[in-house]
């Protein structure tokens, strides 16, 4: 973080630095809970004294978009990514078409997401991105499935952030957010589908590849045809959990009743 605040040029008045940390969060640079540097570092970078710092940190802390923590330092506010409010989210965790509708949505979005990506994604997006594919490689080797989960979100994230679209940005961490709060407790039963984590893998390979090719059109399909498959298996994962369940009853309710049969006959 010590190199993205930069030096006010002008006036050095508290809204260029209100500005330009407003700009940070906006552009998604600046993420929810990233502890800020110090008073003095941070007044060192901006150039500008600590009194025009504070003033602005203050306002900024008043629209909510910073928050104090007791001992802990100026961290950023919890406000990226909360477009569904919580009477929202709980609707969407108790209705079942809300998954349909979700993946439907995201299949869409994504595709866009994707194939801007691939039209603007910068060096640095790239390395960032080649780091996070390294990463999942790493945890597809492990098996653990509750860390493929998370870094096949944070891949998403990257993906969007590459996009350059703050509206994209924004619209998509708050869709993913429903994934890390657990609104859809069915998300892992993908990882159960016999084959599920190669054709995953490979599906994030393949949109990884296409950004880095610089190919919209064969990111968007890639991206699209992740979320179908996605859709698909999960719908494969619940009728064979089902399948299972019913199968699990027949065998308790047989081995009962043929376990009573002596007992019956005996009186």
């Amino acid at each position: 973080m010590s190199d993205i605040f930069s030096r006010i040029e002008h006036s050095r008045t508290a809204d260029e630095v209100v500005q330009q940390i407003e700009s940070l969060i906006l552009e998604g640079v600046l993420r929810t809970g990233d502890r800020l540097p110090g008073e003095r570092e941070l007044a060192r970078q901006f150039d500008v004294s600590r009194p025009i710092l504070r003033d602005a940190l203050k306002a900024l802390e008043g629209r909510g978009l910073l928050t104090t923590r007791p001992g802990g330092g100026t961290h950023v506010a919890d406000v990226i990514g909360q477009l569904f409010t919580k009477p929202v989210t709980d609707l969407i965790s108790m209705h079942r078409k809300a998954v349909t509708d979700y993946l439907e949505y995201r299949r869409e979005i994504e595709g866009v997401a994707a194939e801007y990506a691939a039209r603007r994604a910068t060096r640095d997006d790239m390395a960032l991105l080649d780091k996070i594919m390294a990463r999942m490689d790493d945890a597809h080797r492990t098996g653990d499935f509750d860390d493929e989960a998370e870094i096949d979100v944070e891949f998403h994230h990257a993906i969007c952030e590459c996009a350059h679209n703050i509206i994209l940005l924004h619209t998509l961490r708050s869709c993913y957010r429903l994934l890390s709060e657990g609104v859809f407790q069915n998300r892992l039963l993908v990882f159960t589908v016999p084959g599920a984590r190669e054709a995953l893998l490979a599906q994030h390979r393949a949109i990884h590849a296409a950004v880095k090719a610089g190919d919209p059109a064969a990111a968007r399909q890639a991206a699209m045809d992740h979320i179908t498959y996605v859709e698909r298996s999960m719908a494969e994962a619940e009728r064979s959990g089902d399948w299972q369940r019913v199968s699990r009853l027949r065998l308790k309710q047989r081995v009962d009743v043929t376990d009573t049969e002596p007992a019956r006959k005996r009186s």
